[in-house]
């Protein structure tokens, strides 16, 4: 992967594709979630600009995309986060919507990239189209690594191209969980989509020591019969199966007590519906235990953030899908096309 330090930036324009994608709180009040506005995404993508700017970048333009709308949506204009970027990075920032407008501000925010069907459909004339705007490619958004759309594929094969300082952080902290951890290695997993996550909770299995199961996951472990090997723990839920069970909780805490390594995707219940204490006892359990701990996944992130303990966690990642991918050992094609 080619790393930002090799790539030339001065007096060129630079396309950064960054993590755009955090909750807006309502159609009435257009403002970013603050939790998710000040512990991830929008935050991660300063150090990259700087370092962009502070190497001579004649400008950088930011872009990135907001849910998954079927056409250009004023909720999820990327116009939205305009003043939380400017405050985040301390300076004037400039809205681009559309690659034929014509602006010379040092740093733009274009406009949401899914409004162009050409993003999805990984269309390479889409791409060009964004070359206008660039001279050079910077891919600072993991989160969106694992999307074969335009502007992670398409757009890095035409322009000389580079990982962001964030991208490269990402890659850097799970390739070590995945290839040297300090032992003994937890890894939990939890929420729902038992489909995306039988890959992770097999290929985790290998290297970690535990891997504790939690969430909606045992409910279709339980329906499907899937077997995973010893040292697998799957947690028991309570009555009404919104929450693992007292006995699981106690269990998993002990367990995390006594890692050096965590790694943690997926609460283990239902807490948008109230039910947290079983996500509570193992993020407490992780923040007491002295252990490297790796957190990922938009809704672990959202609850722990809303429990002020997301600063107790040594790294927090911007990914959820691409998270998962990675700790699978899947190739992500946005990281792929940065070699």
């Amino acid at each position: 992967m080619n790393k930002l330090v090799g790539l030339d930036v001065s007096a060129k324009r630079v396309f950064l594709r960054a993590d755009l994608d955090v909750p807006i709180s309502n159609s009435n009040d257009k403002t970013p979630n603050s939790n998710t506005e000040v512990a991830t995404r929008l935050t991660n993508i300063k150090p990259t600009i700087e370092y962009l700017l502070g190497r001579g970048a004649k400008q950088v333009v930011i872009a990135g995309h907001i849910g998954r709308p079927k056409g250009p949506d004023p909720k999820l204009s990327t116009r939205n986060l305009l003043e939380p970027i400017k405050k985040i990075l301390n300076r004037n920032v400039e809205f681009l919507e559309s690659f034929d407008t014509v602006e010379f501000e040092q740093v733009m925010l274009f406009e949401n990239l899914r409004f162009w069907t050409g993003e999805i459909e990984n269309d390479f004339e889409f791409a060009k189209d964004l070359t206008r705007m660039a001279d050079v490619y910077v891919n600072d958004a993991f989160g969106n690594s694992h999307r074969n759309h335009a502007s992670m594929v398409a757009l890095p094969s035409i322009l000389p191209h580079a990982a962001g300082l964030h991208l490269q952080k990402e890659v850097d902290e799970l390739t070590g969980i995945l290839e040297n951890p300090d032992r003994p290695l937890v890894a939990i997993v939890g929420g729902a989509k038992i489909e995306t996550k039988i890959p992770v909770i097999s290929n985790l299995s290998k290297i970690a020591q535990k891997v504790l199961v939690g969430g909606e996951l045992p409910i279709e472990i339980n329906k499907t019969g899937q077997k995973f090997a010893e040292n697998v723990v799957v947690a028991t839920l309570m009555e009404n199966q919104k929450d693992i069970s007292g006995e699981s909780q106690n269990r998993f805490a002990e367990i995390i007590k006594g890692a050096k390594t965590v790694v943690w995707n997926g609460p283990m219940g239902l807490f948008e519906e109230g039910h947290t204490e079983g996500t509570l006892v193992v993020a407490r359990a992780i923040a007491e235990s002295g252990a490297y701990s790796v957190v990922g996944g938009g809704d672990s992130t959202q609850f722990l953030g809303r429990q002020g303990l997301l600063s107790k966690f040594s790294f927090v990642s911007a990914g959820g899908g691409a998270m998962l991918e990675f700790l699978a050992g899947k190739k992500l094609p946005g990281i792929e096309a940065l070699q």
